[in-house]
């Protein structure tokens, strides 16, 4: 694939990779059939000389055959694995893979996205303000073109955008605008443009995204009604400011426009036109945690399952959430660093740190490989497109009912509840069925080579 998108289709499309429970099964099978393949001609050659009864040897040596190959193996695999699922159901989750059950068992690492999983599926925009900090309705007034006029799939952010506006008292919601084009998000860039024209064909294009991301192609910024070059003193102080914001748990965008000429406007733009933008101010956003949340990592922790957290989102918010839910998160390891690492060092790292932040789509499965890598049996918690690939990926994928299409089509269990303490009965219900499915393969194969000695 030639574009961003196209390798994240690619890695959600075809073969899936086996699972640590596929690959259980196939390895004790081999084992039986290892076995069976030596001791039949041994057993053969044995009565054969003893008996001088080659005939009745072979007959006998097939019978060995028959007798070590544990033929129910499969049918009590799926009596146990459906009858975990029934469980499950009775809990209002649903199961879409029955060997998901088992794997939510074996599972010892859980990773999870922090925005929908861990916290609330609903944002709230709590300030909208200028470069000062100061409430500003003319910024609002631009978040609502973008939001409003952006096609693509609306996230929370967009929502909570609109739904305040239609609140706001004293907010009129600007007239007399039509869309020209749009340059949607993606996870490398981190922002979303629009363009939009007014009654006199005056094309404006609005660009909401992470601040730093909005910063590199800033080159002004609005200061008391007056637009200014946007120098390293100034860039620093709204670093600042999105830093406070985000010690404070808000989630930070940043609003900036450019007005393009006439002699420049043409019907469709693209990304390269995302540059010289002036910044008009901050959006911030309240995503609070799920009450369930911090009950439910305690309560993995203690039957030994790992967390940790993978996002799309900065090293601050997602480092106060984690605190908030009773997560330590240590030192955050950021997406770009992730970038630069080899497989070997990325699979040390991935067993010393717990939070893992401004991750693009793939970086989450690529943290995901290198614990499976070290052996590890992992689950992955998500709701978003972002983190489709690494549900497909995951041992077990799990998503919720409020989650994107894409993401319950990824995952293999999807929870119908907002509660997350439902995981800890799905882990104990995935050990109990595997101890059911252990108990008959001892007593299988003690009872069958009893028969054959």
């Amino acid at each position: 694939p030639r574009t961003y998108f196209g390798s994240l289709a690619k890695a959600i499309v075809g073969t899936r990779a086996q699972t640590a429970f596929d690959r259980g099964v196939n390895s004790v099978s081999w084992l039986l059939i290892r076995f069976m393949l030596v001791m039949v001609p041994v057993v053969f050659l044995i009565n054969g000389l003893m008996k001088g009864e080659w005939w009745d040897a072979l007959l006998f040596a097939l019978a060995v055959a028959v007798g070590l190959t544990p033929e129910m193996l499969p049918m009590i695999v799926s009596a146990n694995l459906a009858k975990g699922a029934v469980a499950m159901a009775k809990r209002k989750v649903v199961v879409k893979r029955l060997n998901a059950i088992q794997n939510l068992g074996a599972m010892d690492v859980l990773c999870t996205d922090k925005t929908g999983t861990l916290t609330q599926d609903k944002i709230i925009l709590e300030h909208h303000v200028d470069t000062h900090g100061q409430k500003n309705q003319s910024v609002l007034a631009l978040a609502w073109l973008n939001s409003h006029y952006q096609s693509g799939i609306k996230n929370l952010m967009d929502q909570a955008v609109i739904y305040f506006s239609e609140n706001e008292s004293g907010f009129v919601q600007p007239q007399g605008y039509s869309k020209v084009d749009e340059m949607p998000f993606d996870f490398v860039r981190r922002r979303l443009s629009i363009v939009v024209k007014d009654s006199q064909s005056n094309h404006l294009l609005v660009c909401k995204g992470a601040v730093e991301e909005m910063l590199s192609i800033a080159t002004h910024m609005e200061e008391n009604g007056k637009v200014i070059p946007l120098d390293d003193q100034r860039r620093d102080a709204m670093l600042a400011m999105a830093n406070d914001y985000n010690k404070d748990g808000f989630r930070v965008l940043e609003v900036a426009t450019r007005d393009i000429p006439k002699a420049e406007a043409k019907r469709l733009y693209s990304t390269a036109d995302e540059h010289d933008l002036i910044i008009r101010g901050f959006l911030t956003f309240l995503d609070p945690p799920k009450e369930s949340a911090g009950p439910a990592i305690a309560a993995l922790m203690d039957i030994g399952v790992a967390v940790k957290v993978l996002t799309g989102d900065n090293a601050i918010v997602t480092t106060r959430i984690c605190r908030q839910v009773g997560l330590e998160p240590g030192e955050p390891v950021l997406g770009p660093q992730i970038e630069t690492l080899s497989d070997t060092a990325l699979q040390q790292l991935v067993e010393e740190r717990t939070v893992f932040a401004k991750l693009t789509p793939l970086q989450k499965s690529r943290v995901l490989k290198a614990l499976q890598a070290n052996g590890h049996t992992v689950g992955f918690l998500g709701d978003g497109i972002n983190d489709a690939p690494a549900l497909r990926d995951a041992d077990v994928g799990i998503s919720v009912d409020s989650g994107t299409d894409i993401a319950k089509e990824s995952a293999d269990i999807i929870l119908l509840e907002k509660s997350l303490m439902v995981l800890e009965e799905g882990v104990i219900k995935g050990r109990e069925t595997f101890g059911n499915i252990m108990k008959y393969l001892n007593m299988t194969a003690s009872s069958n080579f009893g028969n054959v000695f």
